[in-house]
């Protein structure tokens, strides 16, 4: 669609305004990913069952520790019933949600640092993820075997966030090596930026990690943070607290008072995998018959999006309807870059509608019609549910 004397993009087809050389359309086939959670926790505790359920693929699920050698990965889409609305309405060919990747790791053990158990080589797998996912034993000991022969949450989970701290120490006390050697190379161009580095090391986050202290409690300011996000620290981390609880204590789960300034989801990895196996009309009537409101996946996904500070703003047409999950507060050509890198270098404007009121109306043509339709500037920070139709020129 031409307009004004600029290019206009609807949905994700865009034209030039003269003679057409080509239609560009971005590769849809296969979503790509948003972002990825990696899970974590003792052996036992449940998370290659509430990984299965989560991804609904076929794992080793067994009643030994370290049944998870190699990390599993799986994508799930994230639910979004807006898109299914406005894909109506637009009567889109396809609809394209946002992805999320769980990478499920061996079980950590006490010790681990040290060699014992399988040892936190498997950390290196989830360094890159977004966020972790800390899966803490809730249920009783029954059939399934722990560790440490009883289950006590809050010990459980001192010992995984230790074993984090650890991990992060061992690559910090080798990377500040590496600094030190560094700053010894006569003639360092950035010797000044290197002593800063090392300073920080030194005197914040290699003493917080001693003590066991995660690097997002550690008190460093936001630019010390930017400072050193090349190392992956996995305690930086945003962290997700799943209680693995039994069917009958899923809707009066304990609190974890060592915990008690963490958000501590209460799922119950059984139920969760038995819903895995049903289709969604049987779900909900599960569902209902446990009284479970909100699903273990859309507890973490909720989650998720809070902790990592996410939104999404969708784009509709006859062609597709898609999410597009950005940072909170993301200005509006940075938000259209997500689309393509020519949106934001030639930004014009965009025109925006909150999904409910587009659907209220009908049609863009309608909310056009009635003004409900408002140009934005470069300036603009993109709101969660905003329909955005991007304006630019290249």
């Amino acid at each position: 669609m031409v307009e004004g004397g600029y290019w206009k993009i609807k949905s994700i087809i865009y034209f030039p305004l003269s003679k057409p050389a080509f239609t560009y359309r971005a590769p849809a086939s296969a979503p790509s990913m948003s972002f990825s959670i990696g899970i974590v926790g003792l052996p036992n505790v449940g998370k290659s069952t509430l990984f299965k359920a989560l991804t609904k693929k076929q794992i080793d699920i067994a009643n030994y520790p370290f049944c998870t050698i190699e990390p599993n990965k799986g994508i799930v889409l994230v639910p979004d019933e807006r898109l299914k609305n406005l894909a109506d309405m637009s009567k889109s060919e396809k609809i394209i949600y946002t992805t999320i990747e769980f990478v499920d790791i061996a079980g950590l053990v006490k010790g681990a640092h040290k060699g014992e158990g399988l040892g936190n080589q498997f950390l290196a797998n989830i360094r890159e993820a977004d966020a972790i996912c800390h899966v803490i034993r809730g249920f009783a000991l029954g059939n399934i075997i722990h560790v440490a022969g009883k289950v006590d949450p809050e010990e459980d989970a001192e010992i995984v966030e230790m074993e984090l701290a650890f991990s992060d120490l061992d690559a910090a006390k080798k990377h500040l090596s590496k600094l030190r050697d560094k700053v010894k190379s006569a003639g360092a161009k950035d010797e000044k930026d290197t002593r800063s580095l090392i300073e920080l090391f030194e005197k914040k986050i290699v003493p917080a990690l001693e003590q066991g202290l995660p690097l997002r409690k550690a008190g460093l300011s936001a630019e010390e943070l930017a400072a050193v996000q090349y190392m992956s620290f996995l305690t930086v981390k945003p962290m997700i607290y799943l209680l693995n609880v039994d069917e009958n204590t899923i809707n009066e789960a304990p609190n974890l008072p060592k915990l008690k300034n963490e958000i501590i989801i209460p799922v119950c990895a059984k139920i969760e995998a038995d819903l895995a196996d049903l289709n969604a009309a049987e779900a909900q009537e599960y569902m209902k018959e446990m009284g479970i409101a909100v699903s273990g996946l859309d507890k973490i996904i909720l989650e998720a999006y809070k902790v990592l500070n996410l939104i999404s703003f969708l784009t509709t047409g006859q062609d597709e309807t898609r999410a597009w999950t950005i940072t909170r507060g993301m200005l509006a050509p940075q938000a259209a870059g997500k689309i393509h890198g020519d949106f934001e270098r030639g930004f014009i404007a965009a025109d925006v509608i909150n999904w409910q009121d587009l659907l209220t109306v009908g049609s863009e043509v309608a909310a056009r019609e009635k003004g409900m339709i408002r140009l934005e500037g470069k300036k603009y920070e993109v709101k969660d549910g905003d329909v955005c139709v991007f304006k630019f020129n290249v």
